[in-house]
């Protein structure tokens, strides 16, 4: 990695506080400067330098990121436009195109609630209006103690068993209020079982 690139926040020529661009690349000055931990700013270079080679590499990159990290923060932007010679602007504009790229972290369960109309005609507005009062957070958010991240999402591919809901990786059909309740009491008992 170049000098400034890890110093410096936008087009490698303004340093930041504290950096100029005669430092010697330094790790630990850029996780200060980065506000990332040194294991995770370590793990998304590893990965730029696995998957720098690969034709079209970035959203193959995003995904490895994300399913190493949990997110893809944005001190990771600079990284990967660095690793890929890409500009910054070109990284953060395909995290930001994507809804399944957080850039926070995130809960250590995602339930999206499908929001397309074959849901909404079978009831999934009052879905996601019990959702929000029982989770306690609106879409975006997180709970309190981090177990469960509230999103919408547009079609499950699931019309025929309406309202749908994923949690995790997992398409529910048929979702009322109460089926809602046990899925989520099952989560928390899941993490109970896993503790």
């Amino acid at each position: 990695m170049g000098k400034a690139e890890l110093c410096s926040d936008s087009a490698r020529l303004r340093p930041l506080a504290g950096c100029s661009i005669d430092d010697t690349p330094n790790i630990t000055t850029g996780v200060v400067e980065l506000g990332i931990s040194q294991n995770e700013q370590q793990s998304i270079s590893d990965l730029v330098g696995q998957y720098k080679a690969l034709p079209g590499a970035l959203l193959p990159l995003l995904h490895a990121i994300q399913k190493q990290i949990g997110h893809v923060p944005d001190a990771a932007v600079p990284i990967i436009a660095n690793g890929l010679n890409l500009s910054r602007a070109e990284v953060h504009g395909v995290i930001s195109f994507y809804h399944d790229f957080k850039t926070t972290p995130v809960g250590r369960h995602t339930v999206q609630i499908c929001r397309a109309e074959a849901c909404q005609s079978m009831g999934s507005r009052a879905l996601e209006a019990h959702a929000k009062q029982t989770l306690g957070i609106d879409y975006g958010e997180t709970t309190t103690d981090g177990s469960v991240t509230l999103e919408p999402v547009y079609c499950l591919g699931n019309c025929a068993c309406s309202p749908s809901v994923r949690i995790n990786d997992d398409v529910f059909a048929r979702v009322d209020a109460q089926r809602f309740d046990e899925l989520v009491s099952g989560l928390s008992a899941e993490e109970g079982v896993a503790k």
